[in-house]
């Protein structure tokens, strides 16, 4: 079993950038696959990124694509998310993922969630 705490959001204007941050708490973080996904008032929670468990393989959202970074720390057991040239449109709560075996995009295959960090990009 793993915790996961995320911080790192906060009020940040268009084109300004912020560093995600997600603590997990256990032995084997190495043995999770990891995931982004966010969640905008009045709308459903949607993939955002997501890392194998080595950090060789990394997938995007095509909204993020080219502007955010998802990547690792094993020995940190740390995931973050940097997130470049932010948009009004990328305001919402963002919470990380994990799980043994994951299928990328869809959140029903992660088993364990944080609390959630909000992001708000003001234009």
């Amino acid at each position: 079993q793993v915790q996961l705490v995320e911080s790192g959001g906060g009020l940040v204007q268009a084109g300004g950038s912020l560093r995600l941050s997600c603590a997990a708490s256990g032995r084997t973080f190495s043995m999770y696959g990891m995931g982004w996904f966010r969640q905008a008032p009045g709308k459903e929670r949607e993939f955002a990124a997501a890392i194998s468990k080595s950090g060789g393989s990394t997938y995007y959202a095509d909204s993020v694509k080219g502007r955010f970074t998802i990547s690792r720390d094993n020995a940190k057991k740390t995931l973050y998310l940097q997130m470049n040239s932010l948009k009004p449109e990328d305001t919402a709560v963002y919470y990380c993922a994990a799980a043994y075996t994951i299928v990328p995009r869809d959140s029903k295959t992660y088993d364990y969630w944080g609390q959630g960090t909000q992001v708000t990009v003001s234009s």
